[in-house]
């Protein structure tokens, strides 16, 4: 793809100054820490039990987690096939990976999805609802997914390689309707009447978009014809706002997995769209004109209102600093006004930076905050996910799950071939005040 707008120097001097954190060995271990569909059937077990207490504040706790967890698979079925036994073992690690951390609420990037929901119910009953590597199970009564945009034929040559057809003509790129979807878990209610999904909204009506540019024209932004941009969607997943009832309050749940801005060519496409998929929640959460433009799946106009509690979650793919993101593209939603950004660290992305080496030497960001262990060449291990609560939502702690090599639990993230995945788990407790 293109290079940077502006140099890592510059780039570095627009953030704020923050001090190099760092997290012992042992606090790692503590760690061990579109329409709306209607939800899945409810399994055995109660609801959320939130992590520790506020005392008389009326304030419930509650441990909020993203988690690109890499299940999904080549072909179409091929995920719930595995799943259908409580044998696979990658399975079995990302869902120790969960049951160690213990969020009340968890989005999953990279979940197969299937109209049927089966993949969500099998992973659930087969494999955290199992004890795992020691770990106690965990129940999440609550579960949503709904259809993605991944593998859903266009009917135009997107890519501009002359054939109509295949991953990279889809809506989102897949090789079958569903690949890499998303899920979200709860232990607590899902207000399922209420969710909004904005699967079809067009990129081109986002005001100001960074449409893709054909530089082999003098015209700008015409990588895509006008037909084309008639049916070219933003999201390359789906974004959805999820609200999950925690005790007398709503939060709501601002999920979505924007595209890698890599795989293009020097139009940027992938880039662009990443940074217009990240700017959608940074307009959806600020009430006002910034938001009027947005419609969902089912017509509602608008974005949050004023004093809403939210958490915007996800593999975002763009670091601050480093990586192949737009320029400033997550600095979107980490600098916005309403949003607080804890920072989570953990002991094994620093270890992994200094042992790795390569493009992680060259890295102008701290490499505590990374969330993903890349290759050593290019781009390096990023901060790629987020947990990003609201400022109604008081951060009381936060952290990835990445231990260091001397940390028994090393072995559910290990190094590559990853027995779980390339991401880390990342997990924010906050106070529902």
């Amino acid at each position: 793809m293109t290079s940077r707008r502006r140099a890592p120097e510059a780039r570095a001097a627009t953030r704020r100054t923050a001090a190099r954190s760092t997290v012992t060995a042992a606090a790692a271990l503590a760690l061990g820490a579109g329409l709306a569909v209607t939800p899945l059937a409810a399994s055995a077990g109660g609801t959320g039990h939130g992590h520790g207490h506020d005392g008389g504040s009326g304030s419930t706790p509650l441990r909020v987690a993203t988690y690109n967890l890499s299940l999904n698979r080549a072909t179409e079925g091929e995920l719930q096939a595995d799943l259908s036994t409580g044998d696979d073992a990658q399975a079995r690690t990302v869902a120790e990976v969960i049951q160690r951390a213990d969020p009340d609420v968890v989005l999953l990037n990279e979940f197969d999805y299937d109209a049927a929901h089966a993949g969500v119910d099998l992973f659930r009953e087969n494999y955290l609802q199992v004890p795992q590597g020691g770990a106690d199970p965990v129940r999440y009564r609550y579960a949503y997914t709904a259809p993605s945009n991944t593998g859903v034929p266009s009917g135009f040559d997107l890519d501009n390689d002359g054939t109509v057809g295949g991953g990279n003509d889809a809506f989102g790129f897949g090789e079958f309707e569903g690949q890499y979807g998303m899920v979200v878990l709860s232990k607590y209610p899902i207000d399922t009447r209420n969710v909004r999904t904005f699967q079809q909204f067009l990129w081109k009506d986002m005001p100001g978009a960074l449409l893709p540019d054909d530089p082999a024209t003098a015209e700008p932004d015409d990588w895509y014809s006008p037909a084309e941009l008639d049916v070219v969607r933003l999201s390359s997943k789906s974004h959805w706002d999820v609200p999950v009832r925690v005790g007398k309050r709503t939060v709501h749940v601002l999920a979505a997995h924007p595209t890698p801005p890599t795989f293009d060519g020097p139009e940027d496409r992938n880039g662009r769209r990443n940074h217009d998929e990240i700017r959608f929640w940074a307009d959806y959460v600020t009430p006002g004109v910034a938001s009027r433009y947005i419609y969902d799946d089912e017509g509602g106009r608008g974005g949050l209102k004023p004093g809403e509690r939210f958490v915007v979650v996800g593999d975002q793919n763009a670091d601050p600093l480093d990586g192949d993101s737009v320029n400033m593209a997550i600095d979107q939603l980490l600098d916005n006004p309403r949003i607080t950004d804890p920072r989570p660290t953990s002991a094994g992305a620093i270890e992994a930076a200094t042992l790795q080496g390569g493009a992680n030497a060259t890295h102008w960001g701290d490499p505590a905050l990374d969330t993903a262990d890349f290759s050593d060449a290019a781009p390096g291990n990023l901060r790629a996910d987020y947990v990003l609560p609201s400022k109604g939502l008081r951060v009381r702690d936060a952290g990835v799950f990445w231990p260091a090599q001397a940390d028994p639990l090393s072995r559910l993230t290990g190094v590559y071939p990853f027995p779980s995945s390339d991401h880390r788990l990342v997990w924010v407790d906050v106070a529902t005040r």
